[in-house]
């Protein structure tokens, strides 16, 4: 379950992000409420999956979740860079996250 509540802090940190970004500097109060919303969300999910796995494991792939999720939404929503490079980065936060999860501590 530690996982499942892990996966979903992820998302909802990569929601937050986004929509952080359309809120032009928390002006707009829709996408505002959002960020806010979806940070207070991450958060809480980040805390229960880490009553049963280690912080540093829980961290890092709640961390990479977000990290490659913003970077995918931004090349989809943002028209940011699709470079090889930037996409094997992405490939290798991805791959650091799967190894955390198949050889952490921590089965919860």
């Amino acid at each position: 379950m530690a996982w499942l509540y892990l996966l979903a802090g992820g998302v909802f940190e990569c929601v937050w992000a986004v929509s952080l970004s359309y809120s032009d500097g928390f002006t707009r109060v829709r996408p505002s409420v959002v960020t806010v919303i979806a940070m207070g969300l991450s958060l809480w999910l980040l805390a229960q999956a880490m009553k049963t796995l280690p912080a540093g494991t829980a961290y890092a792939v709640w961390t990479g979740i977000g990290a490659a999720g913003v970077a995918v939404a931004g090349m989809l929503l943002f028209d940011e860079s699709r470079d090889p490079v930037r996409l094997l980065s992405l490939v290798l936060i991805v791959a650091g996250v799967a190894g955390l999860k198949l050889f952490g501590s921590g089965s919860g």
